[in-house]
């Protein structure tokens, strides 16, 4: 993928990677560190590894401003942004794939792709039963090939998102939408868990 091909130098350990594991930073005219999930503001990038770490060690050593070679002020919560536009871009990406047709909701229909290996993702509503998830995990478990798990949206945000009403169950199908949809679920991992820590501990 010529997207994921690209790369640039963090500038917090100075190594070279993929764009699709960094976040690009513009600096405002003001002279505020802007993050630019989409690559597309204009000025001169400032990239940083996809991890709230990462961002955190770039604002407070001001590193910001020394790679732009430029007066910058980073926000005292850059991290919480980058999350917070993150898990937006996320959310909008399940909207556009059900949309394309390579979403799919309902437990038998989540099932029989898991089941038959067309699943790429499970996405669970964070506020599922849990006697649901446990059956559906099930399947999840007979699935011919890895499928990636993401628990952080609850059935009202995943409903508003879909257009549906009542979603708990939902997966995306394997190919190309899934796949760059991922690179911003990875990015997105840096800097929360994927899943609700109280489902580890479920039965």
């Amino acid at each position: 993928m010529a997207e994921a091909a690209r790369a640039r130098r963090d500038v917090v350990t100075g190594e070279t990677r993929e764009e699709s594991a960094l976040i690009r930073f513009v600096i405002a005219p003001d002279g505020t560190v802007t993050p630019d999930l989409g690559r597309k503001l204009p000025g001169r990038g400032v990239w940083v590894a996809a991890d709230r770490a990462s961002v955190e060690t770039a604002a407070r050593k001001n590193l910001f401003a020394r790679s732009a070679k430029t007066q910058a002020k980073a926000p005292a919560q850059l991290a919480d942004q980058v999350e917070a536009l993150l898990r937006r871009r996320v959310l909008d990406g399940l909207g556009l794939a059900r949309r394309s047709g390579t979403l799919i909701s309902g437990f038998e229909k989540v099932s029989a792709a898991l089941t038959s290996g067309q699943a790429a993702w499970l996405i669970e509503a964070a506020d599922g039963a849990a006697d649901g998830r446990r059956k559906i995990f099930a399947a999840l478990r007979r699935a011919p090939r890895p499928v990636g798990q993401l628990g952080l949206y609850t059935s009202a945000e995943l409903g508003l998102a879909l257009g549906l009403e009542n979603v708990i169950h939902t997966a995306f199908l394997a190919g190309r939408t899934a796949d760059r949809w991922a690179l911003e679920v990875r990015r997105l991992a840096g800097f929360r868990p994927l899943l609700p820590e109280s489902w580890r501990e479920e039965p």
